[in-house]
């Protein structure tokens, strides 16, 4: 396939560089750079859990937030009341977590994942969640160092967009530009064993062909494992 206006093949990711650590007052905290989009996610261990939960198992929820100019065009901020599209990620990132994580670990206790986008080129989500596992997956190791945890309760995951351009034209971890010229997008969470935790997207004004969604998703977790390790690689501790 012909080269994408960055120089990528169709589905070549694009850079990834995560700095751990980079809040220093949060339980746990990462930097994500992906290509131009840049999130920093940090973690923050609360005492006491929703009603229904109960004491017997641990909460997580999950923030996600555009700053004003992460944007082209400033974004207005969210201070009363939360637009369609944050509610619908803050749902999305706080399912795919809480389905990866042991919440009988962390009994009494709320995880509380706060994504802040500080420029947004495209997969956001994506960086948000790369991001949330490398913050989380620092913030539970401290737990462990220090026995407040007595085994390891978090599934080895990652996320992956891509978009439908028409035809047999697929492109893996799309750019802004990219996106808003899609057929259809998705994003992919999965374990590094192909276990899917979510399947994100669809059609943008057409339906997508069953091969095309089937190929989209087989794509997603053909890619999915390396880039569990590549996570796990840039933020040390060794992986378990």
């Amino acid at each position: 396939m012909a080269s994408r206006k960055d120089g990528r093949g169709a589905l070549e990711m694009r850079s990834l560089k995560i700095t751990p650590d980079y809040a220093e007052f949060a339980e746990g905290s990462a930097l994500v750079e992906l290509g131009k989009t840049r999130v920093l996610v940090t973690v923050t261990l609360a005492e006491g859990v929703p009603r229904h939960v109960g004491r017997r198992a641990g909460w997580l929820m999950a923030e996600y937030n555009l700053l004003p100019r992460s944007t082209r065009v400033r974004t207005q901020r969210e201070r009363q009341k939360l637009g369609g599209r944050t509610q619908e990620v803050q749902r999305f990132l706080g399912r795919a977590f809480r389905a990866a994580l042991d919440l009988k670990a962390l009994p009494g206790r709320t995880v509380v994942i706060d994504a802040d986008v500080l420029q947004a080129d495209g997969s956001t989500r994506v960086a948000s969640l790369l991001g949330g596992y490398a913050a989380l997956y620092l913030a539970l190791d401290r737990m462990l160092k220090e026995g407040e945890l007595e085994d390891w309760p978090l599934l080895p995951f990652a996320a992956v967009s891509l978009v439908w351009q028409g035809n047999d034209r697929i492109l893996l971890d799309p750019t802004q530009v990219e996106d808003e010229n899609a057929h259809a997008d998705l994003t992919v969470v999965a374990t590094d064993e192909g276990g899917i935790i979510e399947v994100h997207g669809g059609g943008e004004g057409r339906p997508v062909p069953l091969g095309v969604y089937r190929r989209m998703v087989d794509l997603a977790l053909e890619r999915i494992p390396a880039l569990v390790r590549e996570v796990h690689r840039q933020i040390r501790p060794a992986s378990r």
